[in-house]
């Protein structure tokens, strides 16, 4: 037996099969797929870099916003979920410090960690994620050193289920796994891929993403305290319930929209500014309209208009989690009716220019065969991208004809919630 062969035994080992059951699924098509995918990251592996040994595959999931449309970086609530997307990497580590990194589809990635601070030229690129990564475990008291890897990824870019936050926190299961006792923290593991991309990438996003990635499951996050966020498990299995949760990509890049996202934290700081607080987290609505005159002085309309919406956001999800603790699934589906509303009018989240609004037309498909039934808005970051939509399970056969005759063939994804965040399966 040779050494892929070895190596895919392993791959179907009981306990491996039952591990890729919990993170992607249970239908035997869905395993089928995962056991071919993990089976050519492997042989490329082997044809990228030859044989090894300490071999490990690293895995982080894409993650859905459900609740609290840019609220967490004003220190806000969100209810967010790991989904069965994912990046998945096989690495190996290295005796220096150089990092080969080849990720499908794109060109391959060589760099030394001997140096590990910001590198401007770097920024924007998967080179600044891995040294952002490798500095912040190095700060964190965490070993480091280089590693060959390949990786692929289901968590498309620009899709909204957040691409880089998978990769980032994907990263610091590598350097964990490969170098330490792959104990480490997910908030810990949050907080360092935020800084990555912050710092090192040059993309200014608060911590949801890399929250929801790394906690997996279905979550609540209060960031009242930025640096140690409360999180709170839930339990809720939205299919015994009758949905489908339903992501609608509508063909839309988030590339060059860094200044509209920019703008959404800017603005609602500037109102805060105004009542000498950082953040609008604990200012009211009879603030804002108590002070209108004053206000409309100091800042745009689009800012007061953000920051009414970020107030009533924030209030609206622990009214979702009240709602799922206590099963009112229609309650719930009319809160996340009432968020889309929200980010539609107030936060201007939607689209970027007058000539691309897929985004629009998505919601109103949607809304023309949910209304009564279901619910739908817009998804992550916003401007280009992605809807989210919670359809009735015998609905979503035509919903997916609706809106892929839309925007094309497999433009929808119809996920599951994953129940395991950052995830390591050694060869």
């Amino acid at each position: 037996m040779n050494w892929f062969e070895k190596k895919a035994e392993k791959l179907k080992a009981p306990e491996t099969e039952a591990h890729l059951r919990d993170l992607y699924g249970r239908d035997t098509e869905t395993q089928r797929a995962q056991q071919d995918r993990y089976l050519k990251l492997l042989r490329t592996y082997e044809q990228q870099f030859g044989p090894a040994e300490k071999l490990c595959f690293f895995s982080a999931p894409g993650r859905t916003e459900i609740g609290g449309n840019h609220t967490d970086h004003n220190n806000g609530r969100v209810l967010a979920a790991s989904v069965n997307l994912d990046a998945l990497c096989l690495a190996a580590p290295r005796e220096d410090r150089m990092v080969r990194f080849h990720s499908e589809g794109y060109a391959p990635v060589s760099l030394d960690l001997s140096e590990t601070e910001v590198n401007p030229a770097e920024e924007g690129t998967t080179a600044a994620l891995i040294r952002g990564v490798a500095d912040g475990m190095k700060q964190a008291g965490y070993r480091i050193g280089g590693f060959d890897a390949v990786v692929t990824s289901t968590v498309a870019g620009g899709s909204g289920l957040s691409s880089s936050a998978a990769i980032e926190v994907m990263l610091t299961g590598v350097f964990d796994g490969l170098f330490n006792a792959f104990e480490m923290p997910f908030a810990e593991r949050a907080q360092i891929s935020r800084r990555a991309e912050n710092l090192y990438f040059g993309k200014p996003s608060g911590l949801l993403d890399q929250m929801a990635s790394a906690a997996g499951g279905l979550v609540t996050v209060d960031f009242a305290d930025d640096q140690a966020p409360k999180v709170e498990a839930l339990q809720y299995d939205f299919a015994k319930k009758g949905y489908a949760l339903v992501v609608v990509a509508t063909g839309g890049s988030h590339a060059d929209l860094t200044d509209h996202y920019a703008a959404i934290p800017k603005e609602m700081r500037e109102v805060a500014a105004f009542f000498g607080q950082p953040v609008l987290r604990g200012i009211q609505e009879t603030d804002l309209l108590d002070n209108i005159s004053a206000l409309r002085e100091r800042v745009s309309d689009r800012a007061l208009l953000r920051a009414f919406h970020f107030i009533a956001e924030n209030d609206r999800v622990p009214a979702q989690v009240a709602a799922l603790k206590e099963d009112r699934i229609g309650d719930f589906l009319r809160l996340i009716n009432e968020s889309g509303r929200s980010s539609y009018m107030y936060l201007q989240n939607i689209y970027a220019t007058n000539a691309d609004q897929s985004l629009s037309l998505a919601q109103r498909l949607a809304e023309s065969l949910l209304t009564g039934i279901g619910a739908w808005r817009i998804h992550g970051g916003g401007f280009a991208g992605t809807t989210l939509n919670f359809v009735p399970l015998e609905k979503v056969e035509n919903f997916v004809a609706l809106m892929e005759s839309a925007f094309g063939k497999n433009a929808c994804h119809v996920l599951n919630i994953r129940p395991i965040g950052a995830d390591r399966i050694p060869l």
